[in-house]
C-alpha cells in the first residue's frame, strides 16, 4: 500500500486516546489552552455523530462520538434530534479545550441529493458552527491515508461510499445502500433479538466469531457494490483500503478481497479515518 503520509497511523492511535465515546466519564480539561486556528469535523453518520478538533499541527486534540440514529442513508431523518445531540456535544469538548468553537467542516455520502448536504451543513450551522466546507467521505478518508492510487471504500452506518484514484485525483466516486445498520439487521433475525440487542452484540469481540457466517453476505454485498462501481470507473484499481467503524468487523477485508479480487486492507481504528479527514478539510478563517 502506498503511504506517502507514514504518520498516519500516529495520527489514528492519537485520535483513539483523545475522541471520547459519550457514555465513559468525561476527561479532565486540557491543561494549556491550544493554539488557534483550531480545525474542527462533524460527521453525521448513519450510526455514530462524531465532533473531531485538531490542533494547528492536524494532530487530534479532542472530540466525541455517540451512537445516534438522526441519519439513514445519507438523509437527515432527526434535524432536531442531531441538533441537540451535537450542542451538548460541542459544549463538553469547549469546555474540555477551554476554548469557543467557532466552524467546523461536515461530511456526506457521495452521490446523495444536493438538498441532503445542504440539510447537513445546516445542523452545523444550527449549534453555532460556521460550516467552512462540505467533503465527501471517502475523499476525506484520503486527507488521513493520503493514497495516490487505488480505491477508498467508506463503509458506514447505513451506506457504502467508493472513491477511485489515480495520481493522487479523485477520478469516480459512488455511494450505495448497505452498511453496519444491514450487519445489525441479518443479526436479529437470525438471532431473533432486537435491532438494538444486535447492534450491542455485534461489536463483542467473543461474540464476532460466531456471527461472521451470518454477517458474512452483507460483507459480499460490500464486496458487489465496489465491484460494480470499479467496473463502471473503467479504471485499473490495484487495492481497496476499507474505513469506517462496519470494516473492523474481524474477516471484513477478506471476504471484500475474494469477491472482488483487489487486494484489501483495514487500518487500525477505521472508524476515526473519515472523521479526522472531514476535520483536516476544516478551512478556518485567520483567528
Amino acid at each position: 500500500m502506498n503511504n506517502a503520509q507514514p504518520d498516519y497511523i500516529q495520527i489514528l492511535a492519537r485520535a483513539d486516546e483523545v475522541i471520547r465515546w459519550v457514555p465513559d466519564p468525561e476527561p479532565q480539561p486540557l491543561a494549556d489552552i491550544p493554539a488557534n486556528p483550531l480545525r474542527v469535523g462533524v460527521d453525521l453518520g448513519t450510526a455514530y455523530l462524531v465532533l473531531v478538533v485538531l490542533d494547528q499541527f492536524m494532530q487530534p486534540l479532542a472530540g466525541e462520538y455517540q451512537f445516534a440514529e438522526v441519519v439513514r442513508d445519507g438523509l437527515v431523518v432527526d434535524y432536531l434530534g442531531a441538533i441537540d445531540l451535537l450542542t451538548e456535544m460541542k459544549k463538553r469538548v469547549e469546555a474540555r479545550l477551554g476554548v469557543e468553537l467557532t466552524h467546523a467542516a461536515s461530511g456526506y455520502p457521495p452521490g446523495v441529493p444536493q438538498v441532503e448536504v445542504r440539510a447537513m451543513s445546516n445542523v452545523v450551522e444550527a449549534v453555532g458552527l460556521r460550516c467552512t466546507n462540505m467533503i465527501d467521505e471517502p475523499s476525506a478518508a484520503n486527507s488521513v491515508l493520503n493514497l495516490t492510487d487505488g480505491a477508498i471504500v467508506d463503509v458506514g452506518g447505513g451506506t457504502t461510499g467508493i472513491a477511485i484514484l489515480q495520481d493522487g485525483k479523485v477520478l469516480y466516486t459512488a455511494d450505495e445502500a448497505t452498511g453496519g445498520t444491514h450487519f445489525s439487521l441479518v443479526i436479529a433475525g437470525a438471532q431473533d433479538i432486537t435491532f438494538e440487542a444486535a447492534e450491542q452484540m455485534k461489536v463483542i469481540p467473543e461474540e464476532q466469531n460466531r456471527l461472521f457466517t451470518i454477517v458474512r453476505p452483507v460483507m459480499e454485498k460490500v464486496g458487489d457494490i465496489v465491484s460494480r462501481h470499479v467496473a463502471i470507473s473503467q479504471v485499473d484499481v490495484k487495492e481497496l483500503t476499507l474505513v469506517g467503524g462496519t470494516t473492523a468487523f474481524p474477516g471484513m477485508a477478506s471476504v471484500v478481497e475474494e469477491y472482488t479480487g483487489i487486494p484489501t486492507a483495514v487500518p487500525d481504528r477505521p472508524v476515526f479515518v473519515t472523521p479526522v479527514g472531514i476535520a483536516m478539510n476544516d478551512m478556518p478563517a485567520d483567528e
